[in-house]
């Protein structure tokens, strides 16, 4: 072919595919309806601006329990002490009993005893089983519990080294099987019931010893917790 042929060809071509866009342009213009360029912006400027869809934060349940207790039941959650700051609570029915925001909570063993029947609390006291002799005190603020009284029982750092056989006992007669095995700074914790029975399901009790080679803190073992629902009294 020609160079002169060559060159007025692909004009042709050109002219051609110029036409051919043209056309598909005008074709796509008819086919669009006419939207004016700033509700184009502002469709895509509100995109950013619709509220984002999230799962509603779940439902706080009494004593900071994953799920809630069933009707007619008392919540309950006691966590014992760990290492030298981290404070032993005891939560009742979404009520912090003792702890440090409460001003509370010391060494030692701490309980606190509240009515069955009403839900509402007798007494709270700690009691120093390192510093002084107080089992003699403790044993008789637990024997004095009236009938029909929940208690609930932690320890924060050491709550047997003057732990004597006298207050071992009168918490053994209440259902503790651990009392007796407690060591020093053993991490423990008790729910017991005063003249009535708990039902057997529930989690009364959970102890942990100091073990140089596995403790969570310098000479402390990790704290320990036990939680569950207690059947209100029937009417």
């Amino acid at each position: 072919m020609r160079p002169g042929a060559a060159s007025t060809l692909k004009v042709l071509f050109f002219i051609f595919a110029s036409m051919c866009a043209w056309y598909s342009g005008f074709l796509l213009a008819e086919l669009i309806p006419d939207i004016p360029l700033s509700s184009v912006a502002d469709s895509i400027r509100s995109i950013g601006d619709r509220p984002i869809l999230t799962a509603p934060a779940p439902k706080r349940q009494k004593c900071d329990h994953w799920t809630a207790c069933p009707p007619n039941t008392y919540a309950y959650r006691l966590l014992s002490g760990g290492g030298r700051n981290k404070y032993a609570k005891i939560c009742f029915e979404d009520k912090l009993l003792i702890g440090e925001k409460t001003g509370n909570v010391g060494r030692g063993i701490n309980i606190a005893i509240v009515n069955y029947t009403t839900g509402k609390v007798i007494a709270t006291q700690y009691f120093d089983m390192y510093g002084g002799d107080n089992s003699g005190p403790m044993t008789r603020f637990i024997e004095g519990a009236p009938a029909k009284s929940l208690l609930f029982m932690v320890t924060h750092d050491d709550g047997s080294s003057r732990l004597n056989a006298a207050a071992k006992k009168a918490i053994a007669a209440l259902g503790s099987k651990e009392i007796r095995n407690m060591k020093f700074r053993s991490s423990w914790v008790f729910l017991a019931a005063k003249g009535f029975e708990l039902p057997a399901g529930i989690q009364r009790e959970k102890i942990n010893h100091s073990d140089n080679s596995k403790n969570r803190y310098s000479g402390w073992p990790a704290e320990i917790q036990i939680e569950g629902c207690v059947p209100r009294e029937a009417s």
